[in-house]
């Protein structure tokens, strides 16, 4: 059966994908009012960007750019937090990073033009962000549920699943460094394989951890030196196959012993400066599954 959209996993190969060139808005985004460490060398991040995109498509997906212009709205290179895609189409989520409103219909647009239909949209009081939302199987989307993903969020991605037999199981987030800074439940935990995952255990909630060990999920762990730099931010462009960024030299070793072939990027300007890891930059919406191949 072919389609042009789909893939309820963060672990099945990629076939298309969705990237956001940075541009001036990100290049003049003011570090306090954004959250960045520093202000990002544009042509530096858009190079950093375009090698990205190179390793993506080497490893044959289809990349599609997000060019709408959208001036006011740095965050918008982060295109995995306004949406998600579900075999059914795009759920259009609700940002709750307040700055980042207006990323939604930008996105919602983005499909339209892919010929990917809206299949819900997040409304009222409702917030969610896509770094929240990680797919533990094809029935299973772990929901962080924090300063950007509310109990209302989570409701309303509930009934949006219902049409294709998924649930949501909400997993509490920390404090960490408060409301200001972006702590996603995917900066704790990356799925790389059915049964993989890279994980920062000090902040994952004892109960989620459970979850996953019951599913016999291993987990290979961050050391404390490396969560700083991302290192549970890692996109699995297959099972196995692994896009991190540079750096991180102990969990790419421990990755490398878990049987994972490890990729790395240069994020210096793009990623460091941001807070935002290959996973963050990236909106997968067609995978190869066994209903979806040519």
């Amino acid at each position: 059966m072919n389609r042009e959209y789909g893939g309820q996993s963060m672990v099945d190969p990629i076939r298309k994908v969705v990237v956001r060139r940075p541009d001036a808005a990100f290049g003049s985004a003011d570090p306090e009012r954004w959250h960045y460490t520093d202000r990002p060398d544009l042509r530096v991040a858009q190079e950093e960007h375009d090698a990205l995109v190179e390793i993506l498509r080497g490893k044959g997906a289809e990349v599609v750019y997000h060019d709408t212009l959208l001036p006011e709205l740095a965050d918008a290179i982060f295109v995995h937090d306004a949406a998600i895609v579900t075999d059914a189409g795009a759920v259009i989520l609700r940002m709750g990073k307040e700055l980042r409103r207006g990323e939604e219909a930008a996105i919602a647009n983005c499909f339209d033009r892919m010929g990917i239909p809206i299949h819900a949209r997040l409304e009222g009081d409702a917030l969610a962000e896509g770094g929240d939302l990680l797919w533990i199987d094809d029935h299973t989307l772990a929901a962080g549920l924090g300063f950007r993903t509310n109990v209302e969020g989570l409701k309303q991605l509930a009934a949006a699943l219902e049409d294709v037999g998924a649930g949501v199981t909400p997993v509490p987030l920390p404090y960490g460094d408060g409301p200001d800074a972006c702590l996603h439940l995917m900066s704790l935990i990356s799925m790389l394989d059915h049964d993989l995952a890279v994980v920062y255990l000090p902040l994952l909630p004892v109960p989620f951890v459970e979850l996953l060990q019951d599913r016999g999920i291993r987990l290979v762990e961050v050391p404390e030196a490396e969560f700083p730099s991302m290192g549970p931010n890692v996109l699995a462009l297959a099972p196995r196959k692994c896009l991190a960024l540079e750096g991180n030299p102990v969990t790419r070793e421990r990755l490398e012993a878990a049987d994972c072939e490890v990729l790395t990027y240069k994020g210096d300007e793009l990623s460091l400066k941001a807070e935002g890891g290959p996973t963050c930059l990236t909106r997968p919406c067609l995978l190869y599954t066994s209903d979806a191949a040519d």
